[in-house]
This record gives structure tokens, sequence and C-alpha cells, in this order.
């Protein structure tokens, strides 16, 4: 007897339609488990948007705490041409009278003309000092702690071109450089930084064996003090010299980081007159570190608004809608907010100084009492970031917070806790998932395997019910 190769054909019922029906009830509380799966990630990442914004708020709020965030200076020259001015940190404010009487300059030494850059100089071996040259170059003294570079020049590599490669490839405290024109090329040998004792001189030892002469490397050299002048100083190494309130300063760099306290002044020309440079406290600076608060902490009411809102005209609600340490984070800023503090004994709470807050939890900022409050600079750094261990009553609102955000981002907080929840759940109902995949398989298995059985006995039935039928119809046929 033949077999049915597809189920359903022999005996006319549908069995992949009742299989898959049946299996679809057998699914739904898988799918009931991805539904629960998508709203714990939802929760999960809607808990890590408050940890982002609150993180920000801790970083403001601490800003707020350091003492250089209360200290923040800026400096303005009267010619920032001749001296411009930058402060750090640890700047007092003060006023300076500078006059700039001479700029650092570093040595510069130049080789008579070749006709291009490729022309050979010769071989043999460049020495490369560091030092002071005295007065009239008469002398020179080797820089302290630095040991003399020597270049070989070989063969192959006594062009103009490549020696000054080998030049800057050396680390000899120079910088060699090619300058053409129309009279041909020139070799320019410089020092990388400016001052006296970092000059140079360049003695050589030629293959020729003359170190004196203008012919091959030798014309290279320059040491006036052995009266060895091949190249030609076209600039002398120089320190600047300045007077700053009438102190006499000199410097190696035009740039002068160490006389003043945290200022650093750059000198870039020659003053006739006295250059009038002043360094006042930056309340622009501080305005922004506390605007940069305010924004933070909007920001957390904000997110903590959306998530947890219930709009009864769309019966729709946010994702963490009565979620308990979302609604305990709320309740804890608005207490904080709205507190007040010893810290300060002209300001005890942050309306005071214009940091207002609202029926919505947020801050509105009256700009012209923080500007007021601004002018009390002392007593402003007091309400923000005052740090009393005996009276927590007297610290700081930045202090407050700081500690408020260390505590609830912490490995113990409400908010990793609650995180740590979310994702022990996801993993259970992962895992819950999969135990039901497997199981759904092997139900559907055996359905298919009973109603394949099913099937083909219905089928045999209904080919012997036609076998008896036509036998029947043949017995009842009438004979001849």
């Amino acid at each position: 007897m033949a077999t049915i190769s597809s189920a359903g054909i022999g005996s006319g019922l549908d069995v992949n339609g009742i299989v898959t029906q049946l299996v679809a009830l057998e699914r739904k509380p898988i799918n009931q488990l991805k539904t629960e799966a998508t709203k714990l990630q939802t929760q999960l990442s809607s808990f890590g948007k408050l940890q982002a914004a609150l993180s920000k708020l801790r970083e403001t709020a601490s800003t707020l705490t350091r003492s250089s965030a209360w200290t923040p200076t800026k400096g303005s020259s009267s010619d920032a041409a001749a001296v411009g001015v930058t402060t750090g940190a640890a700047t007092p404010p003060g006023n300076y009278s500078i006059t700039v009487s001479r700029l650092a300059a570093a040595q510069s030494v130049v080789a008579v003309t070749k006709a291009s850059s490729t022309e050979v100089v010769g071989q043999g071996t460049l020495r490369i000092e560091l030092g002071s040259w005295s007065a009239g170059q008469t002398s020179f003294t080797a820089k302290a702690g630095v040991t003399p570079v020597d270049i070989a020049v070989g063969p192959g590599e006594d062009s103009l071109a490549t020696i000054r490669d080998r030049i800057n490839a050396a680390s000899a405290g120079v910088v060699a450089s090619i300058v053409n024109d129309a009279s041909g090329a020139r070799l320019v040998v410089r020092s990388l930084d400016s001052g006296v004792e970092n000059a140079f001189r360049i003695t050589a030892t030629d293959i020729d064996g003359n170190n004196c002469d203008a012919a091959g490397l030798s014309a290279l050299a320059f040491d006036p003090s052995a009266g060895i002048t091949q190249m030609t100083q076209s600039v002398a190494a120089a320190n600047a010299s300045a007077t700053i309130n009438g102190l006499p300063i000199t410097s190696a760099s035009n740039t002068l980081t160490d006389v003043i306290d945290g200022l650093t002044l750059r000198l870039g020309r020659e003053s006739a007159t006295p250059v009038e440079v002043s360094v006042n406290v930056d309340n622009e600076a501080i305005r922004k570190s506390i605007d940069e608060f305010v924004t933070a902490y909007n920001d957390l009411v904000t997110q903590l608004g959306e998530l947890t809102k219930y709009d009864a005209a769309s019966k729709s609600a946010g994702t963490l809608q009565g979620d308990r340490a979302a609604v305990n984070l709320q309740a804890q800023l608005r207490s904080i907010l709205s507190a007040t503090s010893g810290a300060s004994a002209v300001f005890t709470r942050l309306a005071d100084i214009g940091l207002d807050p609202q029926a919505d939890g947020k801050i509105k900022v009256t700009s012209t009492k923080l500007d007021a409050a601004s002018g009390r600079l002392t007593e402003l750094r007091r309400l923000f970031a005052n740090s009393d261990t005996l009276v927590p009553a007297n610290d700081g609102f930045a202090t407050r917070l700081r500690a408020f955000g260390d505590l609830t981002l912490g490995s113990d907080g409400p908010l990793t806790t609650r995180q740590d929840g979310l994702r022990q759940r996801i993993d259970r109902n992962s895992d819950r998932q999969q135990q039901l995949e497997e199981r759904v398989a092997q139900i559907e298995k055996r359905l298919r395997a009973q109603y394949t059985t099913l099937d083909a006995r219905m089928a045999q039935l209904n080919q012997l019910s036609n076998y008896v039928t036509q036998q029947v119809a043949q017995y009842n046929k009438p004979t001849k």
C-alpha cells in the first residue's frame, strides 16, 4: 500500500494548521515573557539615563566644592602684542608694569652659497656643541650636561641636502634648513632653543686634511674662538631682558612661566613704554560653573519627570511611573534643594542667591540676584562648598549633592541595586524562555508524530472504504 508523503493529503485533515494552532497556544507563556523582557530592558535603559544624568550633576557639584572653582583669574594686557598673559589656578590677583628691553633669540649661522642643494660639499665629520659664547666670541663654554654630537659624512652622503638631513637626524640641539633664491642654495643652521646658553659651535674634521679652509666639509664650520668663520652668524643667541614692577629679569625663553606664581607671560616685541598687566578674579568662570550645575540639576529633574509621569488623558505612563527607586530619588532631590544651610552667615537658601526652586522641581536662575551675590564671593562659596563633618546642617549645597550622588551611585546605592535587580530578572526571564522553547519544541515534535500517524491511519481507512464501495457497486451491477 502506498505511503502518505505529506501530512493531510491522504486523510484530508489540515495537520499543519492543527499543529500550528496547538503550538501557538503552548507559546503564549513565551510571548508573555518576551513582553515582560522588553519592559524590563526599557526600565533598565531608563535607569541608565538617570544614572548618567545624576553622574553629571555629581560632577558639576564636585567642581563647585573645589577651591579652584572659586579662585579662577583672568589676565589682561595693555599691549598684548608686546606682552601676552595667561593665568593659572595659583595666580593671585595683582597688577604688574612690564617693560621688554630685549627678546630672547636663537643663534643662527649661514653657509656660503652653493649652486644647488644637490651640490657635493665634502666628506669627514662635523661636531656640534651647545654652549655659550663670551663677549666678542673669543671663547666658548660648553653647556653643562650636554655631550657634543659627531656627524659622520661619508661617500654618497656629502651633498648639501643630505648633510642637512643628517644634522636634523642627529638630535644635536640645532635644526638645519636650505634657503634657495636667485643666487643659489645656502645651508642655515639654527639653535632649537633660544637663549645665550643654547648657542653652538661647529667644527669639522675634513677628509682633505684642512679643517679651516672653505673647501670641502670645513666650509660648514663655525668657531670664531679658533678663527674659523666659514659660516656667517646671522643671529646671535640672546636672553630676553625685561623689568617687572621695576625688578630686572632675564630669561632664555620669551615665554616666562616661573617669574610670578601661576602666571605665564609671552614676550612678543620690545616695548618703549611699560605694558600694564592686570590679573583679576574671573567672575565669568565662576558663573559658568554655577550655570553648569543648574543645567545638570534641571536635566536630571526633567528626566525624572518624563520617566515617572502619568498622562490621564491618554492613560499612558512613563517607564518608571510608580517605581520606588525613581520616586524616592525625585523626593530626595526636592528635599535637598528646598532645605536651608548654616554654611553662610548671609545666604541660607539657594533662593537667596537667585536659584529659585519651581513647582516642577527645577531651578530658575534670577541673574540679577546671582550677580549681586557674586559680590560677596566668600559667602557664596560657603553656601555651595562648605563642609562640616560635625554639623552636617552647615554643609553647602554642592557638598550635599556631591555626597548624595556618591551614595546613590555607589555599589550599594539604590540606583545600582535597582539596576542589578533588573538585570537578574532579565537573566531569569531569558532562562525561562529557553526552557519553554525547548518544551514547546518537544510538544510540537510529539504532536506532529501523533497527527502524522492519525493521518496515515485515516488514509488507510479511506482507501478501504473506497475499495468496499467499488466492490459493492460491482456486485450490484446487473448481469446478462
